[in-house]
């Protein structure tokens, strides 16, 4: 099983810069990626970036020049650093783990979600 934690999400003015940090633990042999996704009132989960194993990273077009998805220090844990937030943005957050377990199952694993609000 893997457990999937997210924390950073809080309340920013417009234009203003937040951080989102996304842990993965458990019985882990290999993370194939992890990724943010969003969830905004009425409308459908969105992709918001994805980095895989080897590192390669994608980005919706929305949020590509304004966030950045890095792999922390920690294994297993990634940032999401969310720059000239717009009110669009809000939404709430989650993270994906797109990881193979010891047992050499592949799974997605999600978290709870952290709300991101930008308003003034």
């Amino acid at each position: 099983q893997v457990h999937v934690v997210e924390s950073g999400g809080g309340l920013v003015q417009p234009g203003g810069s937040l951080t989102l940090s996304c842990a993965a633990s458990g019985r882990i042999f290999y993370m194939n990626a992890m990724g943010w996704y969003r969830q905004a009132p009425g409308k459908q989960r969105e992709v918001v970036a994805v980095i895989t194993g080897g590192g390669s990273t994608n980005y919706a077009g929305s949020v590509k020049g304004r966030f950045t998805i890095s792999r922390a220090n920690a294994k297993n844990t990634v940032l999401l650093q969310m720059n000239s937030l717009k009110p669009e943005d809000t939404a709430v957050y989650y993270c994906n783990a797109d990881a193979t377990g010891l047992d050499g199952h592949r799974n997605d694993y999600w978290g709870q979600g952290t709300q991101v609000t930008v308003s003034s």
